[in-house]
């Protein structure tokens, strides 16, 4: 249902300024990172050991990507092209040869190309993507009124309301990357989502879903 509405919407142009292009070690996953969204990860296998070790002695971010084709464990996997950096937030090692690391999502990025090292970690020659355009003021209405409303309900049961402010809720960004990665979509419809670089399209989306799947209810007319 979902892929049929996301393929009956066509994404505006926009025009970015000139991306910066810079080298990222890549993470190719079996789950997608939004920006804004966080992850949790058990790091067992030395290569990415000793990547999170040197961006957490750096301070710097590494890239996830969602697998295209292979497996998360093993010969290195073929990542879709767009992913999110990755910052890491928190980290513990509560046994011997397995780090968990807490990581927050924030800008999106292309890879351009890639390489493979001997410890078996791709390489990445990235360019960064803009955030998405900011929503028209008219905007805030219908759709990202019943779409935060029913984000404002999942994130009330299932505890992870505190903290969140009014000014996140009247983001149509937001909102959406944060519907999208708590909706059970399949990696694909996900991956889908964060291609997409307009708000309002995204968020244009899930409020047809919603309303498709009975979550929310549909807009009396005026």
């Amino acid at each position: 249902m979902i892929k049929t509405i996301i393929n009956t919407v066509t994404e505006k142009n926009r025009t970015q300024t000139e991306p910066e292009t810079f080298e990222l070690p890549i993470f190719p996953l079996g789950s997608v990172l939004f920006p804004g969204g966080t992850l949790a990860l058990k790091i067992f296998e030395q290569r990415y050991m000793d990547m999170a070790k040197d961006c957490l002695k750096r301070a710097k971010p590494f890239g996830i990507a969602l697998i295209r084709e292979g497996e998360e464990v093993g010969a290195p996997a073929a990542p879709h092209l767009v992913g999110t950096l990755a910052r890491i937030d928190d980290w513990d090692m509560p046994n011997l040869g397995v780090l968990q690391v807490k990581v927050i999502g924030s800008t999106r990025f292309h890879i351009i190309a890639s390489t493979i090292a001997k410890s078996g970690l791709m390489m990445g020659t990235v360019n960064s993507i803009d955030a998405d355009l900011p929503a028209d003021l008219s905007y805030a209405g219908a759709e990202l009124n019943a779409c935060a409303d029913f984000l404002k309900k999942i994130l009330t049961q299932i505890n992870a309301i505190e903290g969140v402010s009014d000014a996140q809720f009247s983001d149509a960004s937001w909102v959406s990357f944060r519907i999208t990665e708590l909706l059970p979509f399949g990696g694909p419809v996900k991956q889908k989502m964060l291609e997409l670089t307009d708000a309002k399209i995204r968020l244009d989306i899930l409020h047809r879903f919603l309303i498709d799947q009975k979550l929310i209810d549909i807009p009396a007319k005026i």
